[in-house]
């Protein structure tokens, strides 16, 4: 069997069968219910009722799994995705170690509602040390990790987790599939926001979960059914649209943040630069080993909140707004909204512009902000 390129998995990924007359990726099935067979009922298609069946969500699911190699769940958004592994996974009594550097409504949701349903959650920073998995039920890794950048290493901990009977989950927004694929690094998991990256337009919100299990497959299958917390079939039908253009949309953001990344370096007025495919970053040994590519977003710090406004407001290229992954640069100061970084750490996500302007734009609006 021929292994086809990121490019070609991409702008192939999830199209049915070529029919004459019929649309490369046909356009969003928007249904309630359907027309189901007079005698033999729901058993003669795979359409019933619009919460659970649709082709457009299907298509897309298929594209996802193609790219993470597993079967592949799509939710309404990434927070539906992964409270979807949480709350389907783990029991009152059952421990979960969490990222202590992650996404933080994740964190929160641990100390609210998980510990309000008997869960024990651990936290663990991504760089490590690991804690002891004996007595864990699950394990989520956040590779890398948002907003810090920091990497670890799935392989090992995969081995780790399996060893101590632990189920272990990838977050893999970040990255994306075509940047790490955790399935094929030992996790029983992979799961990601497709807001971000994945889908690159900033026009919709999305989460997968993608996994080998056909236990977990059906378990998280009847959790969605019963929760409904799918995405609507216009967004399924514009994220598969997107994925068409990932390897090449990552390509030019990778590209942007090592620009971006050695003239930052060269100023002493930023401090604290983060970039996982930046020699000597606490993160390049692993992430070299481990990622097919490196994503477009840098981390890095100008001492405070109102120097990185006096440096987007001088900006014509950045634009202030949280999320990442558009084909737009955009900064966003993460301790507005409650993360724990510093007033002045910025979490910058290079889009697809030429890299010498963008280069030019942000020295510019630095200066400026002196």
């Amino acid at each position: 069997m021929t292994e086809y390129g990121d490019g070609t998995r991409s702008a192939h990924a999830g199209l049915p069968p070529a029919v004459p007359g019929e649309p490369f990726l046909p356009g969003p099935v928007f249904a309630a219910p359907y027309h189901l067979d007079p005698a033999v009922g729901p058993a003669a298609s795979p359409n019933g009722y619009g919460r659970p069946d649709n082709q457009t969500r299907r298509l897309l699911e298929a594209a996802i799994g193609s790219l993470e190699g597993g079967s592949t769940l799509a939710f309404a958004s990434g927070q539906a995705a992964v409270t979807a592994v949480l709350l389907s996974t783990l029991r009152p009594g059952d421990t979960v170690v969490l990222p202590a550097d992650g996404y933080y409504p994740v964190r929160g949701f641990a100390t609210s509602t998980l510990a309000e349903l008997g869960v024990t959650a651990v936290f663990a920073p991504t760089a490590g040390p690991a804690p002891d998995y004996t007595g864990v039920r699950l394990v989520l890794l956040e590779t890398p990790a948002n907003p810090g950048l920091d990497v670890c290493d799935v392989a090992a901990l995969a081995a780790r987790a399996r060893a101590a009977g632990a189920l272990l989950a990838v977050d893999n927004t970040a990255a994306t599939p075509l940047g790490q694929r955790p399935l094929d690094l030992g996790a029983d998991i992979a799961l990601a926001s497709g807001t971000k990256a994945l889908t690159g337009h900033s026009d919709l919100l999305l989460g997968y979960v993608a996994t080998r299990s056909p236990e977990l497959l059906a378990s998280l299958t009847s959790w969605r059914a019963t929760t409904g917390s799918i995405p609507g079939a216009f967004d399924a039908w514009l994220a598969h649209r997107s994925l068409f253009t990932l390897d090449l949309r990552l390509a030019r953001q990778s590209a942007n943040a090592a620009a971006v990344v050695a003239a930052l370096a060269e100023r002493p007025d930023v401090t604290g630069l983060r970039w996982p495919g930046r020699p000597g970053d606490p993160a390049f040994e692993v992430a070299s080993r481990q990622m097919r590519r490196i994503p477009g977003v840098v981390g890095f710090d100008l001492g405070s909140a109102s120097r990185v406004a006096r440096f987007l407001a001088a900006s014509r290229l950045v634009a202030a707004a949280t999320s990442f992954g558009g084909v737009h640069t955009s900064a966003d100061r993460r301790e507005q909204w409650g993360d724990d970084t510093a007033p002045g750490f910025v979490r910058l996500s290079c889009g697809i512009e030429d890299a010498a302007d963008l280069v030019a734009d942000i020295t510019a609006a630095l200066d400026a902000a002196a």
